[in-house]
């Protein structure tokens, strides 16, 4: 198996994706934010002193799959048509799990802007809450579903 953003070369380069047919795509993508005890109070009982930490991340969330051409530097510019960032509060962890769907009629797939949108939602988590709880661990992001285009449907 080769990677496509290698050429004969071995020298990276943009994927050529203007052959490819528009179809409708998918992708979501998970992880998580663990946390003291103490923080994950702070952040369920709203008691965070620079805000809703939760409401924040989402549109953390949403600003990231936008920008994700911006950060990844082989990624396509895509029409995102949906963007939805869930973040849960989870006390067994405890921390935050975080879940974001992405879609687009276009020809390439979503996933990249998935996993950036779970990536900046939690890293936006931390900030708000990391005066506290320095220790927090992100992890746990992958791509979860994935459906559209040639390759078909994928699911963990």
């Amino acid at each position: 198996m080769s990677l496509s953003h290698f050429d004969k070369k071995g020298d990276a380069h943009m994927v050529d994706v203007s052959e490819k047919a528009v179809t409708s795509r998918i992708a979501t993508a998970a992880g998580h934010i663990k946390m003291a005890v103490e923080t994950f109070e702070i952040i369920s009982e709203g008691r965070a002193k620079k805000g809703d930490v939760l409401g924040i991340a989402r549109l953390a969330g949403i600003m990231g799959a936008k920008k994700t051409p911006d950060l990844i530097p082989l990624c396509h510019p895509l029409p995102v048509t949906k963007v939805a960032v869930e973040l849960t509060l989870d006390p067994d962890l405890p921390g935050v799990r975080i879940e974001a769907t992405v879609k687009t009629t276009g020809q390439t797939g979503v996933e990249m802007e998935a996993l950036t949108a779970v990536s900046t939602a939690a890293l936006t988590v931390y900030d708000m809450t990391k005066a506290v709880d320095k220790a927090m661990e992100i992890g746990g992001i992958r791509v979860i579903l994935k459906d559209g285009g040639k390759s078909g449907r994928y699911e963990a």
